[in-house]
């Protein structure tokens, strides 16, 4: 039996994941924050008869203490991990500038360093299955956004939208770290673009954006149900490189700025000392 651990597990597009793949018959573990999501997604699983299959895992993947924590559960707990999807984030595109209580700035904590702790920390599981494949949902193929090398943590001139651009660049380079570091391994990583889909992303914006997003989405948003259809297939049929990306079915050249081989091994490195790994 597949296992196959989606952080964002219950809601939007990883929810949708989680369902196709429970309907498959693979063991699902959810990874949110909201344990009611949680129980709402573990009900979907007992009306297909999954619920036995489907686990729900309630972490603050702000926080790397308690992301570490989750890695050693799902490493204690499992034998061994198919797929991992990571598609949590909570858009902060407005307000003030917040920090966890481990002193990282709120976005790149949740949507950058979580997800650089689980890539490197579930390697090792991931490698004792047949087809390992990692999933980063992102926006490679976008050219806003860089790395503020000298300021990561944002503390001067922050705006939120600044920094769900850093963070979305970061996981751009962290796909090609991956690969660099264990080019010998077996783990193919897969950053990927959705493009526009009606989740409940818009629910995090002030009045009159949320309005307004929400119109937008009514137009021109694609259903999660027929966003995830090239995203099973890319996990269920990884491709060769060790690194790829995509804007939906679209292969993203990788030989740009934005995946600089040389600024992937540099932010790794950095990463690592904060993350004490």
């Amino acid at each position: 039996m597949q296992t196959v651990v989606i952080t964002g597990g219950t809601d939007g597009i990883g929810r949708g994941i989680a369902l196709h793949y429970l309907s498959e018959g693979a063991r699902v573990v959810a990874i949110g924050s909201t344990r009611q999501k949680g129980e709402a997604l573990i009900e979907e699983a007992r009306k297909i008869s999954a619920a036995d299959r489907a686990h729900f895992l309630a972490v603050d993947l702000t926080s790397m203490s308690a992301t570490r924590r989750l890695v050693e559960e799902i490493e204690n707990t499992y034998a061994s991990v198919d797929k991992l999807v990571l598609c949590a984030q909570r858009y902060k595109l407005f307000g003030k500038r917040s920090v966890t209580a481990e002193g990282f700035e709120h976005s790149f904590a949740l949507s950058y360093l979580s997800r650089f702790v689980l890539s490197y920390g579930l390697r090792d599981a991931l490698e004792c299955t047949k087809r390992p494949v990692i999933m980063n949902v992102g926006t490679p193929g976008v050219r806003l956004g860089k790395i503020h090398w000298d300021d990561l943590q944002l503390e001067r001139g922050y705006n939120g939208n600044k920094a769900t651009l850093q963070s979305f660049r970061a996981n751009d380079l962290l796909g090609v770290g991956f690969a660099e570091t264990y080019d010998k391994g077996s783990v193919t990583y897969v950053g990927y673009n959705p493009g526009v889909v009606s989740t409940g992303m818009p629910n995090s914006l002030p009045f009159p954006m949320k309005v307004m997003t929400k119109a937008m989405f009514a137009v021109a948003a694609t259903s999660v149900d027929k966003a995830i259809k090239p995203m099973v297939e890319l996990l269920d049929s990884p491709p060769a490189e060790l690194f790829a990306a995509y804007w939906k079915k679209k292969s993203v050249n990788t030989r740009g700025k934005a995946f600089d081989v040389a600024d992937a091994l540099r932010l790794k490195e950095i990463t690592e000392q904060l993350v004490g790994m």
